[in-house]
């Protein structure tokens, strides 16, 4: 099981196993460093295959992010071993009004958020009722290595798992104000990424799937691919929910701001209607070139300054560049959950 071919094979072995051979439970993974036998590998992974589950949201009506997400929104989660929560991506569940989680026998359940963590971008949700599937365990994602051959799971079982290779793992910064660790690349691309889930030959969830990126192997480098959210970050989360019942919120001050690297410049793309850096007058179109009297030309650099800067409420001092002019603004940040709508109370 440690080559490539092994890994097809198995790939192979778990799509032509009729759907009866589904019903067995998982066996306990081999031990650490050491590969389960084959015959064991592939009740694990069915097993994990069939703990993944549809996920459907509809948005509350005046949702924030109507504009990007659309009202109704579909993806895929992953039941989690233990706990029975289900992990997917936020976005999917940000704003949130219903959701519904279905299994793979068509059993539909509602659900409710347990967490959403903006600066993982991971969501969990809580059934309503127990769902009857056996969940998940969560992997090592820092142990995955690039060109290890994975599989890309989304609801509907076997039928729809194929094989993805790992083509780098690295720090990944959205210009939606979000930067991550360790997140993990692979090919080729898939469009039914959101909430996906990214299986080793263990059986075990190592990236929960976010987006489809065009420069998967490298930064600059045209690779289309996906980007999968390391399971290692979400870890804390839960241990945090299952121990105190809620999960801890990394409170970073935010300014509603997308922002995109172009010839070494940070270009204001888009920004967040009713956000602090629209109140404070930043424009379509504006350049930053620096915060707090430091030059930032990469979303990183940009980022970091401004998490340092202090929670959520500090004043920060943008050097913008419009129309060829120098101009600084001071936008109040905010926590970014002050911005979401959530579903009216009863």
């Amino acid at each position: 099981m440690k080559s490539l071919l092994c890994a097809l094979a198995l790939l192979g072995m778990v799509m032509a196993t009729p759907p009866a051979a589904s019903a067995p439970a998982a066996g306990t993974p081999g031990a650490a460093g050491a590969p389960p036998d084959g015959e064991r590998a592939v009740r694990a992974v069915l097993a994990a295959l069939d703990a993944v589950v549809q996920v459907r949201v509809r948005a509350v009506a005046d949702a924030r992010s109507l504009r990007t997400l659309g009202r109704d929104r579909e993806g895929s989660g992953v039941v989690l071993a233990d706990s029975g929560l289900v992990l997917t991506i936020g976005y999917l569940i940000l704003e949130a009004d219903q959701i519904i989680l279905t299994d793979g026998t068509g059993k539909s359940i509602p659900a409710s958020v347990a967490a959403y963590d903006h600066a993982t971008g991971f969501g969990l949700l809580r059934p309503t009722v127990p769902l009857a599937v056996k969940g998940a365990p969560l992997g090592d994602s820092a142990a995955v290595t690039e060109a290890e051959p994975l599989i890309f799971a989304v609801h509907g079982g076997k039928e729809q798992a194929s094989l993805a290779s790992v083509v780098s793992k690295r720090r990944f910064a959205g210009y939606w104000e979000y930067m991550i660790d360790g997140a993990i690349f692979t090919a080729p691309p898939r469009g039914d990424h959101s909430g996906a889930a990214l299986i080793d030959r263990r059986g075990t969830v190592v990236g929960i799937g976010s987006l489809i990126v065009a420069d998967a192997a490298a930064a600059g480098q045209r690779l289309p691919g996906n980007m999968f959210v390391p399971v290692d970050l979400a870890k804390p989360l839960i241990a945090a929910l299952a121990a105190r019942g809620s999960a801890p919120e990394v409170a970073r001050p935010w300014l509603g701001v997308s922002t995109q690297e172009v010839n070494g410049r940070l270009l204001v793309i888009r920004v967040q209607e009713d956000s602090p850096a629209a109140a404070a007058g930043l424009d379509n179109g504006d350049v930053i070139l620096g915060i707090g009297g430091a030059s930032v030309a990469t979303l990183e650099e940009f980022y970091r300054r401004l998490w340092a800067a202090g929670p959520p409420g500090t004043e920060i001092r943008l050097q913008v560049q419009r129309a060829g002019q120098a101009r600084d603004l001071t936008v109040r940040s905010i926590d970014r959950n002050q911005h979401m709508r959530s579903k009216p109370s009863l």
